[in-house]
């Protein structure tokens, strides 16, 4: 999948690691969950946990911003560092192949769990926060499987 610079990467990378995946936007009522999502990367990626940012349009039509202006919205107002991928969509015959095996997002926000092998295990809505336990439980469960 490519990221907000237009690099391709490929999500193999992230294999062995215990990943969250977030679809976001950028004028959405929840936008302000980067903060969470940034504070939830800082303190469990040297666990062996990654978050992985999706900006998607077609949910809410909420992200009307371009690749660098989605990586440059994120860090000046957030300090994003977790993986940003270019916008993607997440809904449809037209999703993202990731977004093909994940329940479809209801909102922007939605965040899924995949354990160390890339099988998903959980997922919230947008109204489950980044620093609620309800989230942050499972996420340690998984990294408490080696």
């Amino acid at each position: 999948m490519d990221r907000l610079n237009g690099d391709s990467e490929n999500l193999a990378k992230y294999e062995g690691k215990v990943v969250l995946v977030a679809n976001a936007a950028s004028e959405c009522g929840f936008t302000p969950q980067f903060d969470g999502l940034e504070d939830l990367y800082e303190k469990k990626r040297d666990e062996g946990s990654v978050i992985l940012g999706f900006p998607a349009d077609d949910v809410t039509h909420r992200e009307p911003l371009t690749g660098e202006q989605i990586e440059g919205f994120c860090k000046a107002n957030f300090g994003v560092t977790f993986p940003m991928f270019a916008e993607i969509n997440a809904l449809g015959d037209d999703a993202a192949p990731l977004f093909k095996v994940l329940p479809p997002p209801t909102w922007n926000f939605n965040k899924y769990l995949l354990d160390r092998d890339g099988r998903p295990v959980q997922n919230w809505g947008p109204e489950t926060t980044p620093e609620d336990a309800e989230l942050t439980g499972p996420i340690d469960a998984q990294l408490a499987n080696s």
